[in-house]
């Protein structure tokens, strides 16, 4: 990943800004976001190295814990700093941004390249009936807050602010985050069982993919590295993973900060940015992996990643983030602003769609990518 080495540049530039300098927040915020684009990809790495080490069941369970570490830490910072509704927009926006962008680019570079193209269509459609029902379990807790509202005319009703002490919703969203972090921990069991050994790999960029490659493993979000001989033994893989990690809570304390200065400053809403932008920043390296393994007409690998990461936000880091939040004297409640809601619904159903013929064409990726782009300019106008 030597482009991704040549930006770990940014991160002494992001602290001299903050530190020495005293920059304005914009520049703070584009050096940090630019060092979490580095740190992300020097996390997955690691975590790949140590998959080598343990073995592929329990490598299989490291990815699936890792996966989303760098967006789990960014919305750990950010909920530690109350900001909770820039939480939820990176939670929406990570979703949308995988199953619209990341799969619509793939499937649109790789449509052009190769004509239509196949992958296994019974896998991909498990992975979508698991999305709908994650995204059902956020849909639940909003309706139920927006009904409670208008059952009550003193009570002024709230679509797009979320930040509520309804008690009845505090106790439906735990119940609720219960359960999907119950269906993730059976879909790791189904892993660590055999249950995946016919699904496609999930891997990082320098893992050799190519097309028809054998499969290995698929449950929600996990990756099981094809064999290839490690690069770094196990202590320097851990050891890179704890820098990594400590460097992008720095970085994410960074980002988090600026992100109102820098809305301020530039015009735009804190919405837009949680939404478009954060998510873009935790995820670049994954997402570079599924477009290439588009063109390399790996779909079944495109598939597992688009799919399998936003099934592993919403099942595992989302109700992580509910749980943690009781330790910060303020609970994240699943009640999202109704556009967000919209958003996630409409585009879970139109991948699904896409997704369940088992083949695709690079029309089909444009369709997803206008879907992202008209969610997007709905996102930069709402306050």
């Amino acid at each position: 990943m030597p482009i991704f080495t040549y930006m770990l540049i940014f991160v002494p530039l992001a602290v001299i800004a903050e530190y020495v300098l005293h920059a304005p927040p914009t520049v703070i915020f584009l050096f940090s976001a630019l060092s979490l684009i580095p740190l992300a990809a020097f996390m997955g790495e690691a975590t790949e190295e140590l998959t080598i080490h343990t073995g592929p069941r329990i490598g299989g369970l490291i990815q699936a814990t890792l996966g989303n570490a760098a967006e789990l830490i960014i919305a750990t910072v950010a909920l530690k700093n109350h900001q909770i509704e820039l939480v939820k927009a990176s939670v929406t926006g990570s979703i949308i941004g995988n199953v619209l962008l990341v799969l619509g680019l793939s499937l649109f570079l790789g449509g052009l390249k190769h004509g239509p193209q196949r992958f296994d269509r019974t896998l991909t459609g498990l992975a979508a009936s698991m999305m709908l029902l994650a995204v059902i379990g956020l849909i639940v807790p909003t309706l139920f807050e927006v009904l409670q509202q208008i059952a009550h005319p003193g009570t002024p009703v709230q679509v797009f602010h979320t930040e509520t002490d309804d008690p009845q919703l505090i106790v439906i969203s735990l119940g609720v985050a219960g359960v999907l972090m119950g269906i993730y921990v059976l879909s790791m069991i189904h892993l660590l069982t055999g249950g995946g050994e016919e699904s496609p790999v999930h891997v990082g960029e320098e893992s050799p993919v190519h097309a028809g490659e054998e499969s290995h493993a698929y449950a929600a979000g996990t990756r099981e590295p094809v064999e290839h001989t490690a690069k770094w033994d196990v202590k320097t893989a851990v050891g890179v993973l704890a820098g990594v990690t400590i460097a992008i809570v720095f970085m994410s304390e960074f980002l988090v900060d600026t992100v109102d200065p820098v809305a301020q400053s530039l015009g735009i809403r804190p919405l837009f940015l949680g939404v478009i932008i954060v998510p873009i920043v935790g995820n670049v390296a994954e997402n570079a992996v599924a477009i290439v393994a588009a063109r390399k007409n790996n779909l079944d690998l495109t598939m597992s990643i688009a799919f399998g990461s936003s099934m592993q936000v919403v099942l595992f880091v989302t109700p992580l983030l509910v749980f943690a939040s009781l330790l910060f004297g303020q609970t994240m409640t699943l009640f999202f602003n109704l556009f967000e809601v919209a958003a996630l619904g409409l585009s879970v159903m139109l991948a699904t769609s896409i997704s369940l013929d088992g083949e695709s064409n690079w029309l089909e990726g444009a369709t997803l990518i206008a879907l992202w782009m008209i969610v997007g300019l709905g996102f930069f106008f709402i306050d």
